[in-house]
């Protein structure tokens, strides 16, 4: 008699364990995502920071010197305004679908601008728009920010992939764990 009402009581307790454990993971991968988005920011971030560094103020946009600057130059403050918005809100939410999808959008838009202007400058007779060493700048944080997604884009698959398995995905719907996104990594 005694053996048979110990037993549910132990079940009890090794599903409870289970339990607590299962969640404890899937709170620290996600968190690992949190962290790895983070990292991303900070390198999206300086990307923001470097246009604001070499762009010069509008009143400074001289005919002589940034032949059509008003679009180009405008064009790349304008997707950096764009980067930076879409970062403050992925920020507020890091793994939420929608923000991400944002910020990939947005993060293609400044690519276009900077290879926009890296090509019009071979229609420049009067020089490169952008010196050589802010090219190799620009060169350097893009494959930073690819490191960077990369590792945030594998810590989403591996939260993604723990909230789907069996029996954590009854976790997961329990405490609302949803499924994120990863950035698609620039080229």
């Amino acid at each position: 008699m005694q053996t048979s009402t110990f037993l549910p009581w132990v079940i009890a307790a090794v599903v409870v364990f289970w339990m607590v454990g299962a969640y404890n993971r899937l709170v620290r991968l996600r968190s690992d995502a949190n962290v790895a988005f983070a990292a991303l920011e900070a390198e999206l971030s300086r990307q923001v920071q470097l246009v604001h560094a070499c762009v010069p103020p509008e009143d400074e946009w001289a005919p002589s010197q940034f032949a059509g600057g008003s679009a180009f130059w405008g064009g790349l403050q304008g997707a950096a305004a764009q980067l930076a918005a879409s970062l403050a809100s992925a920020k507020a939410r890091p793994l939420d679908p929608d923000r991400i999808a944002a910020l990939g959008a947005a993060q293609e838009v400044l690519g276009m601008a900077w290879d926009r202007a890296e090509r019009d400058d071979a229609h420049d007779l009067a020089g490169a728009r952008l010196p050589d060493d802010l090219s190799g700048e620009r060169q350097q944080l893009v494959r930073m920010a690819q490191a960077a997604t990369e590792h945030f884009n594998q810590a989403v698959t591996n939260y993604n992939d723990a909230i789907a398995q069996f029996p954590a995905v009854l976790l997961a719907w329990l405490f609302g764990f949803q499924p994120a996104r990863g950035l698609r990594a620039r080229v």
